[in-house]
């Protein structure tokens, strides 16, 4: 599966070291703050008992987690790019690997996230007894061993790949991403295939629910106001769903690009790309349920305040002494 890494693809080509210090700048400073509010947001979600024994929140907790470390493995790939570090082709393998597995549990949990509020809405009396903690910590595990599963398969492709043969491992370029792991064309059908057939599934999951939830909010007896804030959940997870969806075009879209401007405009738009479809959406579900639940938000907001604050009190010991 395409990831986040793969938008680094030549980006430390043609650059000069002002200008690669410049744009790795600009990139990691929004990375930096994106995290720094995913990290509050889940340790506010572990801060209380009623987010520790509450289903929803249990799926959103794993949700931002695998968010935050895509982002902190992206980052890191980033920022290898920019610094022209080469690696081993091990590695790279897991690095990419780990960033792959932490791509696919997003729209898996989007979908029992979904799931979970059609329940919510459409059997609101069997709720309590379905989506239970019980039954949610096996659906999450077993979405992590279904992605570690497919993770297995990649590395079996791989060793099909003479290894052997080489030189040395030690790899030749600065980039390390998906699209070096393609060292056969099998794993490049597979990954297509599986890429298709995951995205397929999130997108009918979720676009089922939210069909559901609509055709309940029709029925005299179903809570309308509950089924209208479900009805907007949902479609949020669609849009959430759309932002994985459209990390999938990035390559396509460098490929325009790149054919039509210079090397460094190019560059330039590989890095706004970057915020915009990979890093961004990651930050998005604790930016969006931070603010929308009223039993998260002020939770959130304290923490994030105490934690602004104590930054001020830091800096300003250090200017002041």
């Amino acid at each position: 599966m395409p990831d986040i890494s793969q938008s680094q693809t030549n980006i430390s080509v043609g650059l000069h070291d002002l200008e690669r210090g410049l744009l790795s700048s600009l990139t990691t400073l929004p990375c930096c703050v994106f995290f720094c509010i995913n990290v509050i947001m889940l340790f506010t979600l572990r801060s209380k008992s009623v987010f520790r024994e509450t289903c929803r929140y249990i799926l959103l907790y794993n949700l931002i987690l695998a968010d935050t470390l895509q982002m902190a493995v992206s980052q890191i790939l980033y920022m290898m790019s920019i610094c022209r570090i080469t690696l081993p082709y091990p590695v790279c393998g897991i690095l990419v690997m780990f960033a792959n597995l932490t791509n696919e549990i997003s729209p898996l949990t989007l979908v029992l996230m979904s799931l979970e509020r059609y329940v919510a809405v459409c059997y609101p009396l069997r709720h309590a007894t379905i989506i239970t903690i019980r039954n949610t910590e096996v659906a999450i595990i077993m979405i992590w061993i279904f992605c570690s599963l497919n993770i297995l398969i990649r590395v079996l492709l791989l060793l099909e790949f003479p290894f052997e043969e080489l030189q040395s491992l030690q790899m030749k370029r600065y980039v390390c991403n998906t699209f070096l792991m393609f060292l056969t064309p099998v794993s490049h059908e597979y990954d297509k295939a599986y890429s298709c057939f995951l995205f397929v599934s999130a997108f009918v999951g979720v676009t089922c629910s939210y069909i559901g939830v609509m055709l309940a909010a029709r029925l005299a007896s179903t809570d309308k106001a509950s089924a209208r804030k479900a009805r907007n959940t949902l479609l949020l997870h669609l849009v959430q769903l759309g932002f994985s969806l459209s990390s999938t075009v990035n390559n396509a879209l460098l490929l325009v690009i790149s054919k039509a401007v210079s090397n460094r405009v190019s560059v330039l738009i590989q890095n706004v790309l970057y915020v915009l479809l990979f890093i961004l959406p990651r930050c998005l579900s604790a930016l969006i349920y931070g603010l929308r639940d009223q039993t998260i938000r002020p939770i959130l907001v304290y923490n994030l305040c105490c934690q602004l604050k104590r930054l001020a009190v830091t800096a300003k010991a250090k200017i002041y002494p």
